[in-house]
């Protein structure tokens, strides 16, 4: 799941190029930091995936959670 976020992080990096090649100080700053947005992403993407887990396992002993059947077809 992290590097699903990592990869859309991507969309920023071409912003952030564009931004630091073209901009103003204050925009080469903002620029800088749209370069790093994989990186803020997959950190992000992570601590959240496992904030929501743990609140999920967390409701499932209440809830009952998830049950799936898999049936074998020849």
């Amino acid at each position: 799941m992290t590097a699903l976020y990592v990869l859309i992080g991507f969309i920023y990096t071409p912003f952030g190029i564009g931004m630091m090649v073209f901009g103003n100080p204050v925009l080469k700053k903002i620029g800088f930091f749209y370069t790093l947005g994989p990186i803020f992403m997959g950190i992000f993407g992570f601590v959240f995936f496992v904030i929501f887990a743990a609140a999920y396992n967390a409701l499932a002993k209440w809830l009952g959670g998830i049950e799936v059947e898999v049936k074998n077809i020849d």
